[in-house]
């Protein structure tokens, strides 16, 4: 079997996942923060900021998918060594960060009723969202510029930005949730209004951060605030072309989770916060597989960009092991803790078995996760193939996966352990396409990778 010898390969990839992973480490640290203060205030207010949670998730996938499609167009002019094509794309970017939080801002705070009653039909639940939803949806804009100045810098092997950032904006809050959810320092105690404050708080912190460093101090790219003005046609078409199917699957991925929880919601609030202390758990120990995607995507995007395509087929093979390893250590990893970080909760007896039972269903699946996700999101989405991640989502998620879990739930009544259990199949179900597809090595695309604008000193 072909294996890459070359050490730079492993130096890049280990380098560039485990700080992907320590900055995820650090964000979902502070949503299981939030958590654990929001519960140990209210167990409905917890409930509550899941259900509105689901919307910043939606705005993450949305964002996210824009930023993946510059991203890939990004790394290949980086491995090219083509620094105009890379600036030109900050004027997508400043669009996309803009336009999608907006959209998403309208609908969640002239309408957060309406939006929360998507998920639950839970009166209480509910009221306690819509006071988080209302003011936590001033920083969408915030975190859309912040994420895609981050991609931007990660797509050019610039990954310790967002890992500081990440870190100062930890504590911030942290702090800030502490003083205000209780009443701490002398500040009001605001229950989950508080939290809400403190998070729009942190996300302005971060998007400044952001901004500072990529306009003032990054040495890489030397971006300049008019490069966001002008859009280059060139760039836009490839952009359009790969970014639409990333933008349409990840649509398509959070609506899917909306739905997901909707299921559960529908089943009582015990599952809503079940599922919420399993994912939150789940998303600090499945950092390492987003890490190696994130890794997986620019080394790809990198190696074609600089004409190496002899390489493709051993970093291929070589990934995919990794990825069985991580999968295997992250389950094993997650099954351990899953007593440990549970009893932190202040959580009811149902509730509390419940999310144990999610658990262990998690750290089962995590495996398929860690396997598929980076194959066809890191390796596939980073030759170029976009469009497959787009058709296999929807067909597993829609055709499969929740028809059979809403008939499991509503028709044939099944406990709410065996809904999830239908929920999660798809990451093992997965696995199976992304073998094959990955070993055909057919994902590589071509296309024009040029800027009407000049190559600045």
């Amino acid at each position: 079997m072909l294996f890459v010898k070359d050490k730079s390969f492993y130096r890049s990839f280990f380098r560039m996942m485990f700080v992907i992973a320590l900055q995820n480490v650090i964000v979902y640290g502070v949503n299981l923060a939030d958590n654990i203060m929001i519960g140990q205030y209210s167990e409905n207010a917890m409930a509550g900021v899941n259900l509105a949670n689901q919307i910043q998730f939606l705005l993450q996938m949305l964002v996210a998918g824009a930023a993946e499609g510059i991203s890939v167009l990004a790394s290949r002019s980086w491995g090219a060594k083509e620094l105009g094509p890379i600036r030109s794309l900050l004027a997508i970017g400043a669009r996309v960060a803009i336009l999608i939080p907006l959209a998403l801002w309208i609908a969640a705070f002239f309408f957060p009723q309406a939006c929360l009653g998507l998920f639950s039909n839970d009166a209480a639940v509910i009221a306690e969202g819509v006071d988080y939803l209302r003011i936590v949806s001033f920083s969408y804009v915030c975190f859309g510029v912040s994420t895609v100045l981050l991609t931007l810098m990660r797509s050019v092997e610039t990954v310790f930005l967002g890992f500081w950032i990440s870190l100062s904006t930890l504590f911030v809050n942290v702090g800030l949730n502490y003083a205000l959810i209780g009443g701490h320092f002398g500040a009001p105690a605001l229950g989950i209004r508080g939290a809400a404050i403190a998070t729009l708080i942190a996300r302005i912190l971060e998007m400044l951060i952001a901004v500072v460093y990529v306009f003032a101090f990054d040495p890489k790219i030397h971006l300049r605030f008019s490069h966001a003005v002008h859009m280059d046609s060139v760039q836009f078409k490839n952009w359009f072309r790969i970014g639409t199917p990333v933008i349409c699957s990840n649509a398509i991925w959070g609506v899917a989770m909306g739905t997901q929880t909707a299921i559960l919601g529908h089943m009582g609030s015990e599952a809503i916060v079940a599922s919420s202390v399993a994912n939150t758990i789940f998303q600090i120990v499945v950092v390492f597989a987003q890490g190696s995607a994130s890794s997986a995507a620019v080394l790809m995007g990198k190696t074609i960009g600089a004409g190496q395509k002899e390489k493709v087929r051993a970093y291929a093979i070589t990934m995919q092991m990794i990825f069985l390893v991580i999968g295997a250590c992250s389950g094993v990893l997650l099954f351990l803790l899953r007593n440990s970080i549970v009893d932190i909760y202040a959580l009811s007896e149902q509730a509390r078995v419940l999310s144990l039972q999610f658990i262990a269903v998690l750290s089962v699946t995590i495996v398929g996760t860690s396997y598929q996700m980076p194959c066809l999101t890191g390796i596939v989405r980073g030759g170029g193939d976009t469009k497959f991640v787009l058709k296999n989502d929807t067909i597993f998620m829609w055709l499969i996966v929740l028809p059979i879990s809403a008939l499991t739930a509503f028709v044939f009544q099944g406990s709410p352990l065996l809904v999830f259990i239908c929920l999660k199949s798809d990451q093992i179900l997965k696995c199976f396409v992304a073998v094959v597809k990955v070993n055909r090595f057919k994902w590589i695309r071509e296309f024009k990778n040029t800027s009407s604008l000049q190559e600045e000193a």
